[in-house]
């Protein structure tokens, strides 16, 4: 048979009516249709931010399908069929350009949203999403609502223990900087609280975790941990001045643990999935030398040194 364009045209045409009779019209009538049982319908204001997340684009950047070889933001459920039978379209995605969105409502709470929307920069320092600040504040709260929702009623669950300790944070920060202090301290498990930082200070650590910082927290917290980053306007309570815990002694097992799991109710994110162990230490080292005027690092009582690590004095 010649390659006549009579023959790719017809030859092109088969192989896209094969694709669609695969990829589309076969899963219509062989997908269930059965809730799943994280399944709720959507209310008005949360269909209207859809409408918004559609209009805008996002779904060329965010994915909302989690698969069971993905680990990301929202990887504590695989994706399942009956998780959109109320979705038309469904917003699956196929872009990884930004995190996947199929767990994303009560990750954070509203307030990061709205800073988030506003300058993606100020919350993500790395982030390359545009700025939605043009939507103004009516749409970008109803943009908030929409991902707010995304994982129905696991979202639902997440959201009520965020505002739950939304409320006891807002109580212990009106109280003041001692009370805030105190509470916030009192809920790291006590085993953390006397642990020191494995790692000594030295020049390449320290320059490890102002880069660190610089990537994931000046954003919020400011370039001299004062908590007056660009994110602080739309935060409330806003994030935590480190100045005000000079020469308290605080741990270096404290912040590895506020860094880790994070502070829930508050804009403050676990980064237990974007940073590994030392790079957790050494951030946290670097507020500890450079907002907080003291450190622990390498104190007892110590282990084994790691192999790379400096001769102890």
């Amino acid at each position: 048979m010649k390659m006549t364009p009579r023959v790719v045209l017809i030859g092109s045409v088969a192989i896209l009516f094969t694709i669609v009779l695969i990829m589309v019209v076969t899963p219509y009538f062989t997908v269930t249709r059965e809730p799943s049982e994280i399944f709720r319908t959507r209310s008005e204001i949360e269909a209207a931010g859809r409408r918004i997340y559609i209009a805008n684009g996002c779904v060329y950047c965010h994915s909302q399908s989690i698969r069971a070889f993905d680990w990301d933001m929202g990887a504590e459920r695989i994706a399942q069929a009956g998780d959109y039978v109320a979705d038309h379209p469904i917003l699956l995605g196929s872009q990884r350009t930004g995190p996947d969105l199929s767990q994303e409502g009560g990750e954070h709470p509203d307030d990061w949203h709205v800073a988030h929307f506003m300058n993606p920069r100020s919350t993500r320092p790395l982030s390359i999403m545009p700025r939605f600040d043009y939507l103004g504040p009516k749409d970008i709260d109803i943009l908030t609502t929409y991902a707010q929702s995304l994982g129905l009623k696991e979202a639902d669950d997440r959201m009520a223990r965020q505002r739950e300790w939304k409320e006891k944070l807002i109580a212990a920060y009106e109280a003041g900087p001692e009370k805030n202090t105190e509470f916030l301290h009192a809920q790291v498990p006590e085993g953390w609280r006397s642990i020191p930082n494995p790692y000594p200070t030295s020049p390449a650590g320290l320059a490890r975790g102002h880069k660190i910082y610089q990537d994931f927290c000046i954003g919020c917290h400011g370039p001299v941990g004062d908590g007056m980053g660009p994110a602080q306007p739309y935060i409330y309570p806003p994030p935590f001045n480190f100045t005000i815990l000079k020469d308290r002694g605080i741990s270096g097992g404290i912040l590895y643990y506020q860094i880790m799991n994070g502070i829930t109710g508050s804009a403050m994110p676990y980064f237990k999935k974007d940073l590994e162990s030392e790079k957790i230490w050494e951030v946290g080292n670097y507020v500890a030398v450079y907002f907080i005027n003291q450190s622990d690092a390498n104190a007892p009582p110590r282990g084994i040194d790691a192999s790379y690590e400096p001769k102890a004095p």
